[in-house]
């Protein structure tokens, strides 16, 4: 009896030869269960009955990552990178529709410490802090990625850095400067 063929492992696939649309199809098995607990993470502080749950938002990216003409990723860190910027971009794109149905008016400021809070206002936070992220963006493009990985990714430091090819220690300098700003951006009294 021959036993299942074992998917490759993650480092054989971001690397392999294999047309990008290959390489994408076995892909899922093997990181699964590490992109369901950034989902959780990143979904953590919601409203109990929120309409995209983590299984969904799993999907949501990964099928937006299988969409990309190109695979730019270098190595396993790399990919959970790219996976937590496409969670962002959903989180975020989920926030903006509920918000134009709820609402209509204008933007708050708000302090970065309170996006994770009360989850009806986590829609408007989530858009005010995606705004703001852009704005940082536009100054250092570098912290703006190391929050995406440790905010919507929930990556470690030692992941972050890895993620970016940097080292450890600016990826935590990275970390609270951009914190810093997006506070002073978000409540800037």
């Amino acid at each position: 009896m021959d036993a299942e063929p074992r998917p490759p492992p993650l480092s054989i696939l971001l690397d392999s030869a294999r047309p990008a649309a290959d390489r994408v199809q076995g892909l899922l098995p093997e990181v699964y269960e590490q992109l369901r607990a950034a989902a959780r993470n990143a979904l953590r502080g919601e409203r109990k009955d929120h309409t995209l749950q983590a299984t969904a938002l799993v999907h949501e990216a990964y099928l937006r990552i299988a969409g990309s003409r190109e695979i730019p990723w270098e190595n396993r860190a790399h990919f959970y990178a790219a996976a937590a910027q496409a969670m962002r971009r959903i989180l975020v794109d989920h926030a903006r529709s509920r918000r134009a149905v709820r609402h209509g008016g204008a933007l708050q400021r708000v302090p970065l410490e309170s996006v994770a809070p009360a989850a009806e206002e986590r829609a408007d936070l989530l858009v005010a802090l995606d705004e703001a992220l852009d704005r940082l963006r536009r100054l250092d493009e570098r912290q703006a990625r190391v929050v995406e990985c440790r905010f919507f990714g929930g990556m470690t430091e030692e992941e972050t850095a890895e993620a970016l090819g940097i080292g450890v220690r600016t990826a935590r300098r990275d970390w609270v400067k951009a914190k810093s700003w997006l506070h002073g951006d978000l409540y800037p009294d």
